[in-house]
């Protein structure tokens, strides 16, 4: 019997013998459930309207309206996972701080995290793993990024000559776009297809966020902000993404310069934005969320993280998807929406169509080329989204997955109730 059978043996006789989306749909007390999942908007980095609010207040922000949001009482919440990419220090004692302040007690445990592009879904994993091995009883997996404030050739260390040395960890600190147009070049992934599935990602958001589709996963938050033309600080209230832009085509798209090199196809356009956002997902176990009284709203299932040739980042889900599907026992067919993290258009292109997956599946509100890419924010963001667009669509088992710099990606399979 081969690993993999095994494996989907353990899994089918943990779900009472059944196999397939039949057994993911059981209910089971020892589930790992979901009773909110929520985000902040997301803003344009430098421009936007969180432009002047740090990170850890826009935290504190989610943190708070996943309290107000779920009723679940603060003291009952022994841990908080955050990730985040660019704080200096990863960002531990303010996020500890910005706990305090949403009304989290001190009993309230904290820490940040770092896994690149997939570090707000490492937080909702560990969380969920503690939460399997009974380390702890109730948690969220949060995660958050201010791009405005902490974006730049800083976030990157100098690497010693040990490191500069060795081809393949040189390779690590490779810009990501640099390396995302030798991706294209390497697969023949032309700029007419980019171009085409950005322009579909922003008109997708455009209708979502024309039709109020992302109205239920937003908290807004309401935050200092500084008029750039006038200097005067107001009040404002953010309560949509600000990033999302209409009358986008792949013929307007077509006559943008190309960012990295003369003959390149990866543009401002086709690529994520650089944004800020904050989103937390609150999880505990079956049981402990029907003794709560807390309203189940989706569950998780099983993840993968893989590690993949650093040039080559982009192709990380294509590896981690498939290895997701195989834990939950499952196939690719019985997902109903796949939440693809669009780092670029070439990368989710390129495994869009290696993995056969159809495109009425993937990012049915837009993505990151639209909304754009808070690093540390997007993998408890794509939560939301997807377990939200589940619910109002009355399908059942979607996949969030990302690309991750320095060669990495990572997956999660979920289930709407």
């Amino acid at each position: 019997m081969s690993s993999a059978q095994q494996r989907l043996n353990q899994v089918s006789s943990h779900f009472g013998g059944k196999k397939g989306a039949a057994a993911l749909t059981e209910k089971h007390p020892d589930d790992i459930v979901v009773t909110c999942a929520l985000r902040s908007a997301i803003t344009k980095g430098g421009k936007g309207g969180f432009k002047d609010t740090a990170a850890a207040d826009l935290l504190a922000g989610v943190l708070k309206a996943v309290i107000e949001r779920s009723g679940i009482d603060p003291k009952l919440v022994n841990d908080v996972a955050v990730g985040s990419v660019l704080p200096p220090g990863g960002g531990a004692t303010e996020f500890r701080a910005a706990s305090l302040v949403a009304g989290f007690p001190e009993s309230t445990a904290v820490r940040s995290l770092n896994r690149q592009c997939s570090s707000g879904l490492q937080a909702i994993v560990d969380i969920a793993n503690a939460l399997k091995t009974g380390m702890i009883d109730v948690g969220i997996g949060a995660g958050v990024e201010s791009m405005s404030s902490q974006y730049g050739p800083g976030a990157v260390t100098e690497f010693s000559d040990l490191l500069e040395n060795h081809m393949e960890a040189a390779n690590c600190k490779v810009p990501m776009g640099v390396l995302s147009e030798q991706m294209a070049k390497e697969r023949n992934i032309t700029r007419a297809s980019q171009d085409s599935f950005a322009a579909s990602s922003y008109q997708k958001a455009v209708e979502a966020q024309k039709t109020g589709l992302f109205v239920e996963e937003i908290a807004p938050l309401e935050v200092k902000w500084t008029d750039p033309k006038t200097g005067e600080e107001k009040t404002i209230t953010v309560k949509e993404d600000d990033g999302i832009r209409k009358g986008i085509t792949a013929e307007s798209l077509g006559k943008i310069r190309p960012a990295f090199a003369k003959d390149g196809s990866i543009h401002a356009g086709n690529a994520s934005q650089i944004s800020d956002g904050a989103a937390a997902v609150l999880l505990m176990k079956r049981s402990t969320a029907e003794h709560l009284g807390q309203k189940i709203i989706g569950k998780y299932v099983a993840a993968s993280v893989v590690g993949v040739p650093p040039l080559l980042m982009g192709v990380g889900p294509w590896k981690a998807i498939p290895v997701a599907l195989e834990k939950a026992g499952i196939s690719k067919d019985d997902v109903d929406i796949y939440e693809i993290n669009e780092a670029f258009a070439s990368q989710c292109v390129w495994c869009v169509n290696e993995l056969g997956i159809p495109q009425e599946k993937v990012n049915p509100k837009g993505g990151a080329i639209a909304f754009g890419h808070p690093l540390g924010c997007t993998g408890s963001r794509q939560v939301s989204t997807l377990l939200t667009e589940l619910k109002r669509t009355n399908k059942k088992i979607g996949v969030s997955s990302m690309c991750v710099g320095t060669g990495m990606g990572m997956a999660a399979v979920w289930v709407s109730e």
